[in-house]
């Protein structure tokens, strides 16, 4: 279980709090809902979860322990914009090695190229970049995904096609998932449960 218990956040003393007093849980294998108006939140407690800003007061726990701070983070976070989060030096091939390299059968469902592994991030398309982000954290390693607007960038086709292998995924390796969108119909039919901020 990861759970965050009263997180509340806020970068200096004297301004407003940016999170206050939150707390959520996510279950192996179990999607949850994030929804609020821009400005709440959410991308707030996405870093907050996957461990790139540090809670003002709370914590974050996994079955009740620390998050490790060393090696690879068993919270991963796939942010809207992958470009922002690839090594433009590193060719596709050595990015995606950054967790484990995914399977032949992983690749092939998110209709991923074989040429593209000898390229860079730039010479390919957004919708591209975002399979290869989406290969990159499905494996033994992660065991929670926090997917922040991680496809409202994308067209209807490639939106369905990663969801889909995502879905797939989390339920054959019970893979905790939290989906922050302001796409209530995505939400509505990827989550049992939905938290509004």
């Amino acid at each position: 279980m990861l759970k965050g218990e009263g997180l509340s956040f806020r970068y200096q003393s004297n301004q407003r709090w940016i999170l206050r007093d939150f707390n959520i849980q996510i279950a192996p294998g179990e999607i949850i809902g994030l929804q609020a108006p821009s400005g709440f939140g959410k991308t707030t407690l996405s870093k907050l979860l996957a461990g790139y800003l540090k809670p003002t007061e709370g914590k974050i726990t996994i079955d009740n322990e620390p998050v490790p701070t060393r090696g690879y983070s068993p919270i991963q976070l796939i942010f809207q914009n992958p470009e922002l989060t690839m090594n433009p030096r590193w060719r596709i091939r050595r990015i995606l090695a950054e967790g484990k390299l995914p399977t032949i059968e992983l690749l092939e469902k998110l209709s991923i190229n074989k040429n593209w592994l000898n390229r860079f991030s730039h010479e390919l398309s957004g919708g591209e970049l975002q399979r290869i982000a989406v290969a990159r954290i499905l494996n033994h390693h992660t065991r929670y995904l926090i997917a922040d607007e991680m496809t409202a960038m994308l067209d209807a086709n490639t939106q369905v096609l990663i969801w889909q292998v995502v879905q797939e995924y989390a339920h054959d390796n019970q893979l905790g998932i939290l989906v922050i969108s302001h796409d209530k119909a995505l939400i509505n039919r990827l989550c049992r449960q939905i938290i509004n901020l």
